[in-house]
């Protein structure tokens, strides 16, 4: 009961919205911006192939880390 009534108030607010929709339109076009360009950027895919060349990669990773550190 309690929950309907949030999800009615929620839906009422939004359909009522004039400047609220532009904002989050332009809310959604910096989210996507942020996570799909950038991350095609900054954050290449290093670990590409079948599972057990990324298994190794990430153990050779690893110990090679922790030799540096000691």
């Amino acid at each position: 009961m309690i929950l309907r009534r949030i999800v009615r108030f929620y839906l009422e607010g939004f359909r009522s919205m004039t400047l609220g929709r532009t904002l989050w339109c332009i809310i959604l076009i910096k989210l996507i911006i942020m996570f799909a360009v950038l991350k095609a950027f900054f954050f290449p895919a290093y670990l590409k192939g079948s599972a057990e060349e990324k298994g190794e990669r990430v153990s050779a990773e690893l110990t090679e880390r922790v030799e540096t550190e000691y």
